[in-house]
């Protein structure tokens, strides 16, 4: 009696290697893309957020207004951050009038990647990206 293996039960086991590594690979591309996605609205918000600040005379309103600029440029943009930190430099604000100066904003965005269930790939993480805007160099303002 001659018995024949043959391939019966091999498409069993390459399915079994494969449709795992063709999962992780799809989640790889997609915590590329947020990630990618993200730091290019950061970024916008961050300019977003410095210009906002750029066109008010005092730093208590600068700091506000970048805050309020940031927040809505990510929103608008569908970004879910877990938490949002705006931090701005008014230092220059007590420059003297007809010296140049400008305004720095920093926004940082912790990213939420739980969803994704990726091995190696953190349930977060942080996107920042920091901006400058000039102020009026003729504009009365106070620091």
């Amino acid at each position: 009696m001659n018995i024949q293996r043959g391939d019966r039960g091999s498409a069993s086991i390459e399915a079994a290697i494969a449709v795992p590594a063709f999962g992780l690979f799809v989640g790889l591309i997609i915590f590329g893309g947020r990630t990618a996605i993200t730091q290019q609205s950061v970024e916008s918000a961050a300019s977003d957020a410095a210009r906002s600040a750029s066109i008010l005379r005092t730093d208590s309103e600068a700091k506000s207004a970048a805050q309020k600029a940031a927040s809505i440029s990510l929103n608008n943009q569908g970004i879910n951050c877990l938490r949002i930190d705006v931090d701005v430099d008014t230092q220059q604000f007590s420059r003297n009038v007809g010296t140049p100066a400008r305004v720095e904003v920093t926004v940082t965005c912790l990213l939420d990647l739980g969803d994704l269930s990726v091995p190696g790939v953190p349930g977060t993480r942080t996107i920042s990206a920091t901006m400058t805007s000039p102020l009026d160099t003729w504009r009365e303002r106070s620091g």
